[in-house]
């Protein structure tokens, strides 16, 4: 589950839940785009990014569902603390859907842009 940010209130922290939900597939990927990482790392650093916090059993079932996919790989890695961990990478096509969402992604972000800027004032108007 994503939880509300601190100093948000609920509806905007569902509204937050409800935007992310459409766009977490997508950061997961371009952070694995960045570097590899496991499960963890990249909870971590969806935090760090600003996303609050966001649980273990919503970034584990979607890097499943990606894995499947062929999005990402994952190999198994020692860990020096606990049991092998296994660690994502984005795979080619992997980064071929990151490139196709991250172009959708600005030609959505473009309109909703321009419908939310408000209008400028029309000097021929009375």
């Amino acid at each position: 589950m994503i939880a509300a940010a601190e100093g948000e209130s609920i509806e905007d922290g569902d509204r937050q839940t409800q935007l992310l939900r459409g766009a977490l597939d997508m950061c997961l990927l371009a952070l694995l785009a960045r570097e590899p990482a496991h499960g963890y790392e990249l909870v971590r650093r969806m935090e760090t990014a600003g996303f609050g916090a966001i649980s273990y059993g919503t970034i584990y079932p979607l890097l499943t569902r990606m894995r499947r996919l062929g999005l990402v790989a994952h190999e198994q890695q020692v860990s020096p603390t606990g049991p092998p961990r296994k660690v994502y990478a984005l795979t080619a096509p992997g980064r071929i859907h990151l490139d196709a969402w991250q172009k959708q992604w600005d030609r959505f972000t473009d309109t909703v842009d321009a419908v939310l800027r408000p209008l400028e004032p029309n000097p021929t108007r009375s």
